[in-house]
């Protein structure tokens, strides 16, 4: 079984930035998928980036491009999610999660979520 822990959550003013991380334990991430996604309140989860098992493919939603940047660490078993001029409308609970290399898509494992709140 795999646990997920996020941090670097927290309060931030309009064009600031975070550092989100989530760090893994139970196994090692060098198989796994990882994606940061978002629940803003009162709407759904939606996916903001994803990097593959090795690093070397990402995708971000459109709202983020450009600002954000998804990252790993494989030898730490860590992700990170550089947050870079932020937006009110990036406040949200941010979730981590893991899928199996060999199953893209899914995601089976997600930590409790760290809530980003953006100030205007």
């Amino acid at each position: 079984q795999m646990q997920l822990v996020e941090s670097g959550g927290g309060l931030v003013q309009a064009g600031g930035s975070l550092r989100l991380s989530c760090t893994a334990s139970g196994r090692t991430l060098r198989t796994y998928n990882m994606a940061w996604v978002r629940q803003a309140a009162g709407k759904e989860r939606n996916s903001v980036a994803t990097i593959n098992w090795s690093g070397t493919s990402t995708y971000y939603v459109d709202s983020v491009k450009g600002r954000f940047t998804i990252s790993r660490d494989n030898t730490k078993n860590t992700v990170y999610l550089q947050m870079n001029s932020l937006k009110p409308a990036d406040t949200a609970v941010y979730y981590c999660a893991a899928g199996s290399l060999y199953a893209p898509g899914q995601y089976s494992y997600w930590g409790q979520g760290t809530q980003v709140t953006v100030t205007s």
